[in-house]
């Protein structure tokens, strides 16, 4: 062996070293930031959740992260080798500068993961990137304040110097292997060196195959974020990804609805699932003939003014009898109780987030990947099944009533073009008490009494207090922590978080109760529609089922309401609102267009963007098959799979298309 092959294994071996030991490095950070936060974070775990699935989920994890550390690594490899040969006077330098950003960006995103699985029950998913389009002076000030931005920033650099001291030790300060001494002299053993060198490259080559396929040796066994979740437990399928591979998830996800990804419907499968719906012949390539209806005749007496109140985080689990107990809806429960309410416990939200309630009640659409308040054709003029023209036809002047400011995801300028003939905001109140998210609830509804008028007006009315940084002066309003306190289970009453919290939703609820008698008082021939804009930000059960997690209650109360007013067996989404108004108040033959049906007298199934519901069962609406869980114990878990497909494709396609390409069926379209 000559002294200058054995220089050239040197410098080979150094560099691969190094490279194996930086794989290494973050390999164990990984794992120890995931053993970290289960511990930490366990009282999300199922209480029927044992070792064996922790162990499932931490071995799950653990190959999964071998393909994480295997991209990080290569980021800081790659210009590494390259220096290595050409300039190798900076490669320390420069390897330590690539790993330092790397390990600052790991360890912030780990620090965050900690309250945002809180606020979502979920490692990092789409909302990273929906909160883009939020208003990003109120998103910091919720940030600093109710979740310690500074302090955790502070954390995530300490952490990462940390860990950067730790790496460059490791790669720098202790010894590679003795071997290199055979390797650079040539001496030794000739068959010993040539097997050392043989293992080596074996070792290489094990590392990368498994950091590729995710600690598999193929792909037929690999895994990935979409296999990943193999446990019973949400909270350890939610563990066994770690932040950059969450991250991932979510902007792959991201990418699909803005693509359109998973909608790609022909016009002839929307046909007939448009037809299927309407139950209707399929012999037309106008989507609004599927869409249109005529009203079979008003079944209460017209009423003088309606307002549906999409309610922030107004979740429906405070209204079950299992927390009735916990005195934090007593307002609703009062509502609900009085003769002339009735109540859907089983409703689904159309989105994950505010921004999708408000399109789901205004344009009639399903959440269907596409952000309809950023979309040019949102603007062009309303949809056909926009809620605000069809009850001017019946004579109401329309409004919209917001809390916050009208910049905030376009949501004036949208409305407007959608038909309302009136947009109020935060900017219309005054100077009045209330966080960066809009004013207090208290003072939008005084000012929508105020506002109200004689003249018969149809109200959507979108309220902010109960939302982060949750900063109402509870204290002052007369919210009795204590009471609520020994209400909750004892490993909780000394969540102040949670406290703070439920007494938002207390003084939601409270506000929200006071409104409606008053309107009731003050007009009483009024109609009230009551919902939450979505549900999944809290709850005081740390592993919530599917259903108290992303139920919100459907109310409906005012003259002619009664029990019974609703199916006893109904069940459905935001877009089935209106639906079920013009249901209600429309006289004989006035032809309407909807996408959803009333919960009065057709409605008994209801579906998002994740998720489908009937009265008994709940399920995610993105397998296949589909498969559901008892909403109650001992509730029939069957229901119609086939059926509930169609509904799930024709309420997603229609919406996506109609929105997007117009009412015309035609394939070309989607090539302009």
């Amino acid at each position: 062996m000559s002294f200058g092959r054995g220089l050239r294994w040197k410098s080979f071996y150094d560099v691969f070293a190094r490279g194996l030991r930086i794989w290494a490095f973050y390999w164990l950070v990984l794992c120890v930031f995931r053993l970290f936060f289960l511990c930490w974070m366990h009282e999300y775990m199922g209480a029927a959740t044992g070792v064996p699935d922790v162990l499932a989920a931490l071995w799950r994890g653990l190959r999964l992260s071998m393909q994480t550390a295997g991209i990080l690594t290569l980021v800081s490899f790659l210009p590494g080798l390259v220096l290595h040969y050409i300039w190798p006077q900076t490669e320390k330098k420069a390897v330590s500068f690539i790993n330092g950003l790397l390990l600052v960006l790991l360890s912030g995103f780990y620090v965050a993961s900690f309250p945002f699985y809180r606020q979502f029950h979920a490692n990092f998913n789409q909302m990273v990137f929906l909160a883009g389009h939020d208003d990003v002076y109120a998103l910091i000030q919720s940030l600093i304040t109710q979740f310690y931005l500074p302090v955790r920033l502070a954390g995530a650099f300490l952490l990462a110097g940390i860990l950067l001291v730790c790496l460059r030790a490791w790669l720098w300060r202790v010894p590679l292997l003795a071997d290199v001494t055979d390797s650079v002299t040539g001496t030794g053993n000739r068959f010993l060196t040539w097997v050392r060198r043989a293992a080596f490259l074996v070792v290489i080559y094990l590392v990368g195959t498994l950091a590729l396929f995710g600690g598999s040796l193929s792909w037929q066994t690999s895994v990935d974020w979409e296999n990943a979740g193999v446990t019973k437990d949400t909270f350890l399928n939610e563990t066994i990804l770690d932040n950059p591979q969450a991250l991932y998830r979510a902007y792959r996800l991201n990418e699909r609805m803005l693509a359109c990804n998973g909608l790609d419907f022909s016009t002839a499968d929307i046909r007939h699932l448009a037809a299927v719906l309407a139950q209707k012949p399929e012999d037309s390539d106008d989507l609004d003939t599927y869409l249109t209806r005529q009203a079979a005749g008003a079944t209460i007496e017209k009423p003088g003014h309606i307002f549906i109140i999409l309610s922030e985080s107004y979740a429906n689990w405070p209204l079950l009898d299992k927390y009735k107990d916990l005195p934090i809806s007593e307002g609703m429960r009062g509502i609900i109780a009085g003769d002339d309410a009735d109540y859907c416990p089983v409703f689904l939200p159309n989105g994950s987030s505010t921004v999708s309630a408000v399109t789901g009640v205004v344009t009639g659409f399903a959440d269907a990947n596409l952000y309809l308040t950023s979309m040019p054709e949102s603007f062009t003029g309303p949809y056909p099944t926009a809620s605000a023209p069809q009850l001017k036809e019946l004579g109401y002047v329309t409004n919209f009533w917001y809390a916050g400011p009208a910049t905030w995801e376009r949501v004036g300028a949208f409305t407007l073009a959608q038909g309302f003939d009136h947009f109020y905001s935060r900017g219309d109140y005054g100077d009045v008490p209330g966080s960066v998210w809009g004013c207090e609830d208290e003072v939008l509804y005084d000012h929508i009494l105020d506002g109200v008028g004689d003249r018969p007006s149809f109200n959507v009315i979108l309220n902010a207090s109960n939302h982060s940084p949750f900063d109402v002066d509870l204290a002052a309003k007369g919210f009795d922590e204590e009471a609520v306190r020994k209400a909750l289970p004892p490993e909780a009453q000394d969540d102040e978080e949670l406290l703070r919290e439920l007494g938002h939703y207390w003084y939601a609820d409270r506000e929200m109760s006071r409104f409606v008698r008053e309107i009731k008082e003050r007009y009483p021939d009024s109609l009230i529609v009551i919902v939450g804009d979505h549900a999944d930000r809290y709850n005081m059960d740390k592993s919530p089922s599917t259903y108290e997690q992303y139920g919100i209650p459907f109310i409906i109360t005012g003259r002619g309401i009664h029990k019974g007013t609703l199916l006893p067996d109904s069940a459905g989404s935001q877009i089935d609102i209106v639906p079920t108004i013009l249901d209600l108040i429309a006289p004989q033959g006035f032809t309407y267009e909807a996408l959803g049906s009333s919960l009065a007298s057709v409605n008994r199934r209801g579906v998002n963007y994740g998720l489908f519901v009937t009265r008994d069962v709940i399920g995610k609406a993105d397998t296949n098959p589909l498969e559901a869980e008892p909403i109650r114990p001992g509730a029939d878990a069957s229901f119609d799979a086939a059926s509930m497909e169609d509904y799930i494709n024709a309420i997603r396609s229609i919406s996506w298309w109609r929105a997007k390409y117009g009412p015309i069926l035609d394939e070309s379209l989607r090539e302009e």
